[in-house]
């Protein structure tokens, strides 16, 4: 665990636990809910669509290929793990720096 956040590093890549809120204003960081990066995101879940747009979304503020994250766990839930391959976690939470969140969550990567 690193920070406030529930982040691992595994054999397959970075583990990150989200909480996301599907049918959200726009697609955005959030804060955290329980030790989990929370995410809005613009679209529905329905046909995966919440769960296309969460990887759309990490890839582009993370920097990687759409290809380099998956969901690992909770396809059907709002609590989600993504896994991110070719980052460490510091570098996962450095692309997550205060420019992409909320000044009251800033604290965590300090």
């Amino acid at each position: 665990m690193t920070g406030e956040l529930d982040i691992r590093e595994t054999a397959e890549g970075v583990e990150v636990r989200l909480h996301v809120q599907p049918r959200a204003k726009r697609t955005e960081i959030a804060g955290t809910h329980n030790r989990a990066l929370k995410l809005k995101v613009a679209a529905p879940p329905v046909d995966d669509a919440a769960n296309h747009a969460v990887i759309r979304f990490l890839a582009s503020v993370l920097g990687v290929a759409r290809s380099s994250i998956a969901i690992a766990a909770g396809t059907k839930s709002r609590d989600k793990t993504v896994r991110v391959r070719g980052l460490s976690p510091a570098q996962v939470l450095a692309r997550l720096e205060p420019r992409q969140v909320p000044p009251a969550v800033q604290k965590l990567w300090k």
